[in-house]
């Protein structure tokens, strides 16, 4: 049971201090551009909150997964668009 952060992650330093297990740990370039989930010390934040903090404060949609490589935070789950709205729009832009 571990949430993994994949390269869309910016850095924004949110999840970091919020990690009750303290398994977040920032970049290490040049081998990794993006802060990374420590499997063995990720509890998933299990018997310490109801919601996973890593999850719960990450600004950008779909950069933590979890164990079954599902995004955590899914596309649309905090702008409230839905994927094939955001598709349509983007399209009919790029169609001016």
């Amino acid at each position: 049971m571990a949430y993994r952060i994949i390269d869309s992650c910016v850095n924004c330093w949110a999840c970091e201090p919020l990690c009750p297990s303290e398994a977040i740990r920032p970049a290490a370039p040049p081998a990794v551009t993006h802060f990374t989930i420590d499997a063995r010390a990720c509890t998933e934040c299990e018997g310490d909150h109801a919601d996973p903090q890593c999850a719960s404060i990450c600004p950008v949609e779909g950069a933590i997964l979890d164990a079954a490589g599902e995004a955590v935070n899914p596309a649309g789950s905090l702008t409230g668009i839905p994927p094939e709205r955001l598709a349509q729009v983007m399209a009919e832009i790029r169609a001016r």
